[in-house]
């Protein structure tokens, strides 16, 4: 695959190209999504909360370090 040239005759080494052809390539191939049904925010929340504490531990740590 590499080694081949692409569709318009020029010679990619690395295949990058042609990596990222099949890769576009795929993901219009995608199944249709079912319907929306009610959604959670769970994944979306812990993040919130992992940030919000992630914050507090800096302030903590800044604190501590310029007391």
């Amino acid at each position: 695959m590499a080694n081949n040239p692409g569709p318009e005759g020029n010679y990619d080494p690395a295949g990058s190209t042609q990596m990222f052809r099949a890769f576009v390539d795929e993901g219009t191939q995608q199944q249709p999504q079912p319907a929306a049904g009610p959604t959670s925010s769970g994944p979306r929340f812990g993040v919130i909360i992992g940030v919000i504490v992630a914050v507090a531990v800096v302030a903590a740590v800044a604190w501590l370090a310029l007391a």
